[in-house]
C-alpha cells in the first residue's frame, strides 16, 4: 500500500459512514491519513475527499469481517464505540491487519495496532459493566428514566441487560455525553439521538422512594468498616453524579 495516496475523509460520524470510507479506501487506492467529522477544522496537510454514507457500501464492508475472525470482528464493531482519540484511523488500521493476515489478528496481542484497540474495547465493556449496577432511575409519569455520563458510548452494549431486565416496562437511558438516549418499551427498542432531556419535578411519591433508597444505603453502611478510599475503587466518583445515594433532593 505504500504507492496509495494518502488523503483526509470527512464523513457523518456514523458506522455506516466509517464503513463507506473503509470502502472508498480500497476502491480509490486511498491510505486515510486522518478521519474527521462534517463541519471540523479543514485540515491543510493532505488532500481532503467527502465521503457520503453508503448503506449498500457498509453492508459489504460488515461482510467481510468474519475473514478477520471472532477476535478481529469483535474489536472491528465495539472500538468505533469507544472513546479512543482517532478511533477511525485505529480501526482503518485493524482492519488492513485483519484482511492480509485473517483470523490470526486477533491473536497479535503485542501488535500496536491490535493493543490499542484491545485496551480502548476493554476500557469500553468496563465502563458498560459499571453502569448496570450505577443506573438509578425515577419515575417520570410512568416512565422509568435514568441519566449517565459515560466516556465510551455504552448503550448499545447496556440495551441487552436493561430490556431484559425490564422487558415489561416503558424506560429511557439518556447519555447526556453522546445525546442519544436508550428507549424501551414492552416489545420494542430504539437507541436515538436526544441532545437535551428535560424532567419534571419529582412528586412526593417518587422524593419518597428516593429517601427509603438513601435510608436503605445508610442503614446497611457499618460504621467501624467505613473505607471511603475501598469506596473510591469499587464505585468511582465520576459515577456519584447520576446516582441517588449521593444526589441531594428535597
Amino acid at each position: 500500500m505504500s504507492n496509495w495516496s494518502q488523503v483526509v475523509y470527512t464523513y457523518d460520524g456514523t458506522y455506516d459512514g466509517f464503513l463507506s470510507c473503509v470502502f472508498d479506501s480500497y476502491v480509490y487506492k486511498e491510505a486515510p491519513a486522518a478521519f474527521q467529522t462534517e463541519g471540523a477544522e479543514q485540515s491543510l496537510l493532505w488532500p481532503e475527499r467527502a465521503v457520503e454514507t453508503d448503506v449498500h457500501h457498509a453492508a459489504r464492508v460488515r461482510r467481510s469481517f468474519p475473514r478477520l475472525g471472532g477476535e478481529g470482528a469483535r474489536l472491528a464493531v465495539r472500538g468505533f464505540l469507544t472513546c479512543l482519540p482517532e478511533k477511525e484511523l485505529h480501526l482503518w488500521r485493524l482492519l488492513e491487519l485483519g484482511y492480509r493476515v485473517g483470523p490470526a489478528v486477533g491473536r497479535m496481542l503485542t501488535d500496536s495496532r491490535v493493543d490499542v484497540l484491545r485496551k480502548a474495547v476493554w476500557h469500553l465493556e468496563h465502563e458498560a459493566h459499571m453502569y448496570k449496577g450505577f443506573v438509578r432511575f425515577s419515575d417520570q409519569e410512568g416512565v422509568l428514566v435514568a441519566r449517565i455520563e459515560p466516556k465510551n458510548r455504552v448503550l448499545p452494549l447496556m440495551r441487552p441487560h436493561f430490556c431484559d431486565r425490564f422487558g415489561g416496562e416503558s424506560f429511557l437511558i439518556h447519555d447526556r455525553t453522546h445525546g442519544e438516549a436508550l428507549l424501551h418499551r414492552p416489545g420494542q427498542w430504539a437507541i436515538v439521538p436526544m441532545e437535551e432531556l428535560t424532567l419534571a419535578a419529582p412528586g412526593r411519591e417518587e422524593l419518597d422512594y428516593r429517601r427509603l433508597w438513601r435510608r436503605f444505603y445508610d442503614t446497611i453502611a457499618i460504621e467501624g468498616r467505613y473505607n471511603p478510599k475501598c469506596r473510591m475503587t469499587q464505585m468511582p466518583k465520576r459515577y456519584w453524579a447520576m446516582m441517588t445515594e449521593f444526589s441531594p433532593f428535597s
